[in-house]
């Protein structure tokens, strides 16, 4: 069908972009349907993948001009959505993206609907039916049995990252979030309040749970734009502070708020927690403007999209991104492309040379990757051997970089060396959420996963498996290459009188409250054996 060549409209391309970010989707719905042997073609036995599936900078305003693809080594096949090749210029993708859409629709639209509300009135039914997944709890992923649990193909293709779907889709049409936490104006007394608190972000009592309260849980934006704007990142690297907040803005949005745990309070903690360790003496002095930049946009973007359940419980249902990722670092992986994407989307680095851009996404995945708890082992060895050997020159950018490795994963799974008062919400949060993991798999009738079982696995029980085999020899190194530190003494003080609590607790068989013990003292971090 030929379609005449008229001029597009802002609805025209909301759906070229829309259509751009379901390629992966398309992708994985392929996967799942047995369609796709394997996806060697697209991803090598480093998992790097060589496109990400956006052919065009969508993340660019209408009225720029548009910046040549930067993706270089990166370029793939051209790869084809519903029968359309995105290989085409944005134009002519519109012009067929248009065809196809009134042929669905049963030919060109009559003369009672404008074209305006025809997009939107979709856009709202396809919205819904993703809100009412989520309502139900529809996770699409395979049974043991077999099939897909639930949901239409529509569905199955959004489920890398349905909220950011849902949130761009309204940004797109010029619409406003329609959720609380999207409400950026807030009273002058909360808005001093958190600023005030904003002058304190450097010590280690800093109350992330507060401080999302105060930015009406718009933390991690906060937190971010004014750590940029400490260490001058905006200036030094030129940032757009429109595409800056935009990107910040979809990383908020892509975590996952109904998580205990992994959503992105947790990202602020992180953040936080990096700064912190960015500001320790032997580090801060050889640090780059790169170096930091990397790793607070990596602290930020570690755990996105995150699911709410470990990658163990990923590869025995037969998740889509189990797949997609050949079982090895299936969440990490994960967040490190979704991170990508979004960078390209928003066009953030679009004005970099393509070799810094590509540089930098991956020193970025490097980071991210590090972050998975299985190579807890392989990262420390390293590490104590470095310090054995006393062979660490942070003059190379190498050595810089495993040290951010390192610090990340401090930053991590540092709640345990937080203050109780902190600790305590963080291992309650964090255990409800390996419950929740555990009553979906009673539910499936599959064996419950470690620390899953809420009638077996107390709270005290968890908190001291893991202070004892992943925080306390973590940080027992850390506490080596900081010496002399008075943030390292804290935090182990408040590791071992935290760790001593969780066994009073745990003994006097006692609810892990506040009012139950003395004030001193926390527990909990980031992951427990496969969490992530």
């Amino acid at each position: 069908m030929k379609v005449r060549n008229s001029q597009t409209s802002p609805q025209q391309l909301r759906c070229g972009a829309v259509a751009l970010k379901r390629s992966e989707q398309d992708a994985i719905q392929v996967c799942m349907l047995g369609k796709m042997p394997v996806l060697e073609g697209l991803w090598g036995p480093d998992l790097r993948m060589r496109d990400s599936g956006l052919g065009v900078d969508v993340g660019v305003c209408p009225d720029e001009a548009p910046s040549p693809p930067v993706w270089g080594s990166l370029r793939t096949p051209p790869i084809t959505c519903g029968g359309l090749s995105l290989a085409l210029e944005l134009p002519a993708l519109i012009r067929q993206l248009r065809a196809v859409w009134r042929a669905r629709r049963g030919g060109p639209r009559g003369p009672e609907k404008s074209q305006a509300s025809t997009w939107v009135e979709s856009e709202k039914e396809e919205v819904e039916e993703v809100k009412q997944g989520v309502k139900t709890g529809a996770l699409i992923w395979k049974c043991p049995a077999g099939g897909v649990e639930s949901g239409t193909r529509r569905k199955v293709k959004r489920q890398l990252s349905f909220q950011r779907y849902c949130h761009a889709s309204r940004l797109l049409r010029g619409a406003m979030p329609n959720t609380p936490g999207s409400l950026h104006l807030l009273d002058e007394n909360y808005l001093g309040q958190a600023a005030h608190m904003l002058s304190k972000v450097g010590t280690w009592n800093f109350d992330i749970f507060l401080f999302d309260r105060l930015t009406n849980g718009n933390s991690l934006v906060t937190l971010m734009c004014h750590l940029f704007n400490v260490y001058g990142l905006i200036h030094h690297f030129q940032l757009d502070m429109v595409k800056l907040h935009r990107f910040l803005g979809m990383v908020q949005e892509d975590y996952h708020s109904q998580n205990p745990y992994h959503n992105a309070v947790h990202a602020a903690d992180v953040t936080q927690a990096m700064y912190c360790y960015l500001k320790e003496p032997k580090l801060a002095e050889q640090l780059s403007p790169l170096d930091v930049f990397l790793a607070l946009m990596a602290a930020a973007a570690h755990d996105v999209d995150h699911p709410g359940v470990n990658q163990p419980f990923l590869i025995k249902t037969q998740h889509h991104l189990a797949s997609l990722y050949q079982n090895t670092s299936v969440l990490e992986s994960h967040h490190w492309r979704s991170t990508v994407g979004m960078l390209r989307e928003s066009g953030l680095l679009s004005h970099m040379p393509a070799d810094i851009s590509q540089d930098i996404e991956q020193q970025l995945g490097s980071l991210i990757l590090a972050t998975d708890i299985s190579r807890q082992n392989e990262f420390l060895s390293t590490f104590r051997e470095h310090l054995d050997n006393q062979d660490l020159d942070l003059q190379l950018a190498s050595h810089r970089h495993f040290i951010l490795q390192i610090a990340l994963k401090c930053a991590d799974v540092c709640n345990p060396c937080r203050v109780w008062e902190l600790s305590r919400q963080w291992s309650e949060r964090v255990c409800e959420e390996f419950y929740r993991q555990g009553d979906l798999e009673r539910k499936f009738h599959m064996e419950i996963s470690p620390l899953c079982n809420q009638q077996a696995d107390s709270v005290p029980a968890i908190q001291i498996g893991f202070i004892s085999y992943i925080v306390e020899p973590l940080f027992d190194e850390w506490h080596r290459f900081t010496e002399p530190s008075s943030l390292s003494h804290t935090m182990t003080g408040h590791m071992h009188k935290n760790k001593a609590r969780w066994s009073r607790l745990r003994y006097a068989n006692t609810p892990s409250d506040s009012q139950a013990e003395e004030p001193e003292g926390g527990g909990r971090g980031g992951e427990v054996e496969g969490i992530s």
